[in-house]
């Protein structure tokens, strides 16, 4: 529960506020996720008329960021589009980052992960029967002499199968170009910030490019795609089309946020040097002076930062973190409180509320914690450090039977299994037989491993 977490989908990560996501937990396994309230608002509001342009607005489609410093987008399934940290701060302007969207979207809506999985098992199958025909001339060159012939047998019809496989795969990129830019047009946004981006890459990887056969590539070359995407944007009529300031500035922020929390200070200090009083570089420099240890410093950065926008739900929020992670979990609560009601309830600031009141050790503010925390887990149900706190809370009302109860559901969400159903074997004891929460523990007891996350 922190302004700005990194974690481990279904794996315990250091710090207090490690969460996975809730839809993306089997999609997501082993990746390291960064969930942040505002940037997550943010990409939301980049992504829905997107979506919305692309008949997907009521599809519940996720984003999902990855904390990797490399530029990456990419969809795995239906329902999320991973982005990573990389890409958020290498983009300049969120026209960039919505165009990055729409390319995503464009595979979401042309089912190109389905055709993909079609085209793997065509594929799959053509292999191993080009394999056993080139296993049956090996054996044969061999008996004769053969035997490079055979082996030659072998790999030429492998590697014809891979370029058909890789020229598949270049024809949905395409295609998902192609539909990007109609979602923008759809939605009176330019397609500049997608061709500028792609045109940035293109020259950083052009060297490189000089030496790769195109036609093993699964993404079309650099120069091909700007090419091409420039004759289509540029024929939009939106193309000189601006991002509002408003989303600028919120795009400003969230690129400065990203910087304080996963930049080294020195770093942090290049790109946001003392003589610039831009709000952004006051966020990245306050997250980063209370991230390395100067927590006195940090909040007095963090109190100006409120007096220049009292109405900001993330500059409690982060002052509210700091005072946890500084062990003041009493002084944490009243900014937190603050950031939790600016920001409309948002369940992973009102699940750092509730782990600041447990932190006071005072059994009298239990039943809030137990109650924001019950709130939360309506919107994010597979937290398990959400769980974890629920459990705490409970243990200071006394109520045990319970505590065991969401301990176990902690235990269930994060894949263990064992220890799940160990805890919910105890609840049981201590529940009213056939209550609602008893029949809850009995489901974990009575899950069968193959339906268990592992």
């Amino acid at each position: 529960m922190r302004a700005l977490a990194v974690t481990m989908a279904l794996a315990t990560a250091a710090g207090p506020a490690a969460l996975a996501p809730a839809q993306a937990q089997e999609a997501t396994r082993g990746m390291p996720i960064i969930r942040d309230t505002e940037i997550e608002q943010l990409l939301r509001d980049y992504a829905q008329p997107i979506l919305r342009a692309a008949g997907m607005a009521k599809q519940n489609v996720k984003v999902v960021v990855l904390n990797d410093r490399s530029f990456n987008a990419f969809v795995m399934d239906g329902r999320h589009i991973f982005i990573n940290a990389g890409a958020l701060f290498d983009a300049k302007t969120p026209n960039e980052v919505i165009g990055v969207f729409a390319h995503e979207t464009g595979h979401l809506a042309g089912g190109h992960l389905l055709k993909l999985r079609e085209q793997l098992a065509t594929a799959q199958t053509a292999s191993i029967v080009a394999l056993l025909l080139g296993v049956g001339a090996a054996v044969a060159g061999a008996r004769s002499g053969a035997g490079d012939a055979g082996m030659a047998a072998i790999m030429a019809p492998q590697s014809a199968i891979q370029r058909s496989l890789l020229a598949y795969v270049r024809t949905q990129e395409d295609a998902a170009d192609h539909a990007g830019a109609k979602f923008l047009a759809a939605t009176g946004q330019s397609g500049r910030g997608m061709l500028e981006l792609f045109r940035r890459l293109s020259s950083e990887s052009l060297f490189n490019s000089r030496f790769i056969d195109p036609y093993m590539q699964s993404h079309p070359m650099p120069a091909e795609r700007v090419a091409a995407l420039d004759t289509l944007v540029k024929a939009s009529p939106h193309f000189n089309a601006k991002d509002p300031d408003a989303l600028q500035a919120r795009h400003d922020m969230m690129r400065a946020k990203l910087a304080g929390f996963l930049e080294r200070p020195d770093t942090v200090a290049r790109r946001y040097p003392l003589g610039d009083n831009s709000l952004a570089a006051k966020y990245a420099r306050a997250i980063s002076t209370y991230r390395h240890a100067d927590l006195r410093n940090a909040i007095a950065q963090m109190d100006a930062l409120i007096q220049a926008q009292p109405n900001n739900p993330y500059f409690y929020e982060l002052k509210g973190q700091a005072l946890l992670e500084g062990g003041r979990a009493v002084d944490a609560v009243a900014p937190l409180r603050q950031a939790a009601k600016l920001s409309n309830g948002a369940p992973l600031v009102q699940m750092m509320l509730a782990q600041a009141l447990i932190g006071t050790n005072n059994p009298k503010v239990a039943e809030e914690a137990v109650a924001l925390l019950r709130g939360a887990l309506l919107r994010e149900p597979e937290a398990p450090q959400a769980y974890a706190q629920l459990a705490m809370a409970y243990g200071r009302k006394g109520d045990l039977a319970q505590a065991d109860l969401a301990a176990s559901q902690a235990a269930f969400t994060r894949g263990d299994l064992m220890t799940a159903r160990q805890l919910a074997s105890r609840a049981k004891t201590r529940l009213p037989i056939g209550s609602p929460q008893w029949v809850q523990a009995d489901d974990i007891v009575n899950l069968k491993p193959s339906n268990a996350r592992n």
